[in-house]
């Protein structure tokens, strides 16, 4: 019993302070208040060049075009030859080159508006499937023996007309495939796979031409398009993608659609800074740094005494460079302008001391890292150029960069040969080596000028007006006059 007075524990509770059990479980005791610290994710595939090919559909493409690049370079290196055998010309064979690439300069803008316009996948698809087709009719003219000068010239016209909606269309599909952070792994990806398909495609033209016949490299590449054709349906873009066409603007009154839209891509891509210094960037540097195919010619076989063999010597580290500086290209994840313009001013300082190396070993130095430069350049460059613009307008920016890069295509060769007939082939490295870097410095320093706030000019308010001192000595107030003394007057002093 407990004592009187004290209340008993023990005593069941009152019916309404009962607690009901709850379905809930009990909270968890609190051990450690302090916040906790997660590691940072890192994202899927980091900074790996293969990173692209972790997603399904950028590994089907990239093995399509590879069959592609293949089938194209074994029919380039054909039709070279098959020029040669039925002109007897050399001047023929670099008019069959130029008139293949003519609608590059002329229509690029317009193919970039129609990939601009019409769904990606099925544009390159059917630009595929025309090129195809093509190839198939010059591998039955050619059986047949009913080719000539002519028909070679219109069919190659067709084949760079198609190009200029095949080349923007499949650029930028393979993009479309990836999130945005992985572009640049696709590009170094694509620029890969263009080497590999060249010296594949090189190697099999002279296979085929041997065992089956010219005829024979036209039919392969026509089934390179058809299995191209074949894949495209079936790729599909990864988690993260962006879409492949943006919400146009709001509809307005226009000209036929404004031209399909070229009007508002040149006018795009003339007013932004970031575009038109990597045009100026990449001509310059592609007029005067990058014809080593010439310039180094020139050096190896003249002022360093080497002969056919040396010079294909070079062409291997050239290329092997490229394919390191594709694979280093790939690693990058947001290239800008300013990565390309000092790249493009390493390569031009590398330039100056090729061209004044003294033996063939030190340009076999100097020849490597000057090609894996210009590969990392030209994976940042093109980045930069597929990335930059609104969805909606990147085929129409692709189309635009596709005629001027034609335009200096072909004016380059004329006037770094006219160069060279002038100061050699040494002073051509260096001055053209010198140009780069110097335009490119020369660029920075105008931007940072431009960049630089205006200093802040002084602001002159009106005066006010002045106002009087007061006087030093106080004003001492005078004494009130003390009032009057009332007079009193006696009584009947009135009457």
């Amino acid at each position: 019993m407990p004592p009187t007075g004290c209340p008993d524990h023990r005593r069941a509770r009152p019916t309404h302070l009962r607690t009901v059990p709850s379905s809930l479980p009990p909270p968890a005791p609190a051990t450690d208040h302090r916040p906790r610290r997660f590691p940072r994710r890192r994202p899927t595939g980091g900074h790996s060049p293969w990173r692209s090919l972790r997603h399904p559909g950028m590994r089907w493409w990239s093995a399509a075009n590879l069959v592609s690049n293949a089938g194209t370079w074994m029919q380039l290196t054909v039709q070279n030859l098959l020029v040669l055998q039925i002109t007897g010309s050399a001047a023929a064979t670099g008019l069959s080159l130029s008139v293949q690439a003519a609608p590059g300069l002329l229509m690029s803008l317009a193919g970039g508006a129609a990939v601009d316009r019409w769904p990606r996948r099925l544009t390159a698809a059917v630009s595929q499937a025309l090129l195809g087709a093509v190839a198939f009719t010059t591998a039955v003219l050619v059986a047949l023996d009913q080719l000539n000068v002519g028909v070679l010239m219109a069919l190659a016209a067709v084949t760079g007309l198609i190009a200029t909606v095949d080349g923007p269309a499949c650029s930028l599909l393979g993009n479309d495939l990836v999130p945005p952070e992985d572009v640049p792994s696709a590009i170094g990806v694509g620029s890969l796979v263009h080497s590999a398909g060249r010296l594949i495609g090189a190697a099999l033209a002279g296979i085929t031409v041997g065992a089956l016949g010219t005829a024979a490299a036209y039919a392969a590449n026509g089934l390179s398009f058809l299995f191209v054709t074949a894949v495209i349906p079936f790729l599909h873009p990864a988690p993260g993608a962006l879409p492949a066409r943006a919400p146009a603007p709001a509809e307005g009154p226009t000209s036929h659609e404004d031209d399909l839209g070229m009007r508002e891509g040149l006018r795009y891509f003339a007013r932004s800074p970031r575009l038109l210094a990597l045009a100026g960037v990449t001509g310059i540097s592609a007029v005067f740094g990058r014809n080593y195919g010439l310039t180094l010619a020139v050096l190896v076989t003249g002022p360093l005494a080497g002969g056919a063999g040396a010079f294909g010597t070079v062409s291997t580290v050239l290329a092997v460079g490229g394919i390191l500086g594709a694979v280093l290209g790939a690693r990058l994840r947001r290239p800008s302008v300013r990565l390309v313009g000092t790249l493009a001013a390493a390569g031009g300082l590398l330039q100056v001391v090729a061209g004044v190396s003294p033996s063939l070993a030190m340009l076999l130095v100097l020849v490597l890292p000057m090609a894996v430069v210009e590969s990392i350049s030209d994976t940042a460059g093109t980045t930069v150029l597929q990335t930059d613009p609104p969805a909606r307008l990147r085929g129409r920016v692709l189309g635009v960069w596709g005629s001027v890069r034609t335009g200096w295509g072909l004016a380059g060769p004329p006037a770094l040969g006219l160069l060279m007939e002038y100061a050699g082939a040494r002073g051509a490295l260096v001055a053209g080596g010198l140009l780069i870097a110097g335009s490119v410095l020369a660029g920075h320093l105008l931007h940072r000028r431009r960049a630089q706030p205006a200093p802040a000019l002084p602001v002159l308010l009106p005066e006010a007006p002045a106002i009087p001192a007061a006087p030093l000595t106080a004003t001492v107030p005078a004494p009130r006059p003390a009032p009057a003394a009332e007079t009193r007057q006696p009584v009947g002093a009135a009457a």
